[in-house]
């Protein structure tokens, strides 16, 4: 609010508080004249007038509601809120700080993300023989707050939270076997996740199936927190410029001739050839997805040998992908949900996950971060990954409920 509009209001409302004190005061010290009998002179359709003391009730009311104005401009930063903060106070992050809706709101989520703590420390931790996460939980709130409150953070500060993440592992799958870790997992992939992959896990175009096992990042408990923790951004590069539209229909035959669903076409063997060759230059697919096209988990490349694709593997979507890239972003969750739901969540998706047939992509040559291969997001490697969507108050709630249960 602009200071012109912050004293405009400020001071109407202490003019109005002011002129209503001065009715009141103005009302109960006025003594009109009487007559003998009592009445003021005054008559209206037969009724006389007398001078009678307002209720005492009705007054305690009045002079209440003006204190009240008093202490609530006294306590709130409701005048002149640039300048005066108030005197109210909340705690947020274990320190008091001033009185804000926003503050409010947080002090609240926190007192409500503590119920649910005990309950998850004492009810599913335990039952699921996971009591030691405990530590390594406390460990990592630490170097979270530490990261969240310095301005200049230990340059090592994320790489000791990131070997924390890792460290939850084993607890992930112990809670992955345990019935009440499930039903509380599964609320909050209802809740948060399934507005991109389904309710069943199985994805959509452009949202990976979680249920298989094909992994951009793999399928491990650990790299699903890291998933869950810290976001994901997937990158493929528009090639039509760089090869050509004759360059990106040889690609596009060549990695339909490695795909499983090759069978279903009948291939342009030049065009393969020619493919072939593109692919297996230094700085074109065979970067990120390594000589035999079957990916590399480090870079979220995808595995190009098999039938999973997450933007469809028919022969013009594999140009098209070609041609214009493709682009994914899968959100971080740590700030929305915290670091025991996120486990509850790794947990639950671990346990949807095909891992009787799990393959680990061949190493390929090194790669940058970034995903600029010829045909990376081809199959699915520009894709928001393990999970996605947007949590609220309400998952909070039903998660608590859950983990009581």
């Amino acid at each position: 609010m602009t200071l012109f509009w912050s004293s405009w209001l400020s001071l109407f409302s202490f003019a109005c508080w002011l002129f209503i004190a001065g009715v009141l005061f103005f009302v109960i010290k006025y003594k009109p004249t009487l007559k003998d009998d009592g009445t003021t002179g005054h008559t209206y359709d037969g009724i006389q007038e007398y001078d009678k003391p307002l209720p005492k009730w009705w007054v305690v009311i009045f002079v209440g509601s003006l204190i009240w104005g008093v202490a609530y401009c006294i306590f709130f930063p409701s005048m002149f809120p640039k300048s005066w903060g108030g005197l109210a106070t909340v705690k947020v992050d274990g320190e008091t700080v001033p009185w804000t809706s926003k503050n409010e709101l947080n002090s609240d989520l926190e007192s409500n993300n503590q119920v649910f703590t005990e309950s998850f420390e004492k009810d599913i931790l335990v039952n699921a023989d996971a009591a030691g996460a405990v530590g390594t939980l406390d460990e990592l709130d630490k170097l979270q707050t530490t990261l969240r409150r310095s301005d200049n953070p230990p340059a090592d500060l994320q790489a000791q939270i990131d070997a924390k993440v890792a460290e939850l592992d084993p607890y992930v799958a112990k809670l992955s076997q345990n019935p009440n870790a499930l039903k509380v997992g599964s609320r909050l992939f209802l809740q948060n996740c399934a507005v991109c992959h389904g309710s069943n896990a199985k994805g959509a175009p452009g949202y990976p199936n979680l249920t298989d096992n094909d992994w951009l990042y793999g399928g491990e408990p650990k790299n699903i927190l890291t998933t869950l923790h810290n976001g994901r951004v997937g990158g493929m590069a528009a090639w039509r410029d760089q090869l050509g539209e004759d360059g990106v229909r040889a690609v596009a035959e060549y990695v339909l001739s490695l795909s499983g669903n090759q069978n279903d076409y009948q291939l342009d063997k030049t065009k393969v050839a020619q493919g072939e060759r593109i692919f297996h230059e230094p700085t074109n697919c065979v970067l990120c997805h390594g000589p035999e096209g079957k990916g590399m988990i480090t870079a979220g490349a995808p595995n190009l040998t098999d039938n999973i694709w997450l933007y469809g593997g028919d022969r013009e979507t594999i140009r098209e992908t070609l041609r214009y890239g493709r682009a994914g972003v899968m959100p971080e969750w740590q700030t929305k949900l915290g670091n025991e739901r996120i486990m509850l969540l790794a947990a639950y998706v671990y346990s949807l996950s095909d891992k009787k047939a799990v393959s680990t992509p061949a190493p390929a040559a090194k790669a940058p971060a970034a995903t600029p291969a010829a045909n990376a997001a081809t199959a699915d490697s520009a894709a928001p990954t393990e999970a996605a969507a947007s949590t609220d108050t309400a998952a909070t709630e039903a998660t608590a409920e859950a983990a009581a249960n």
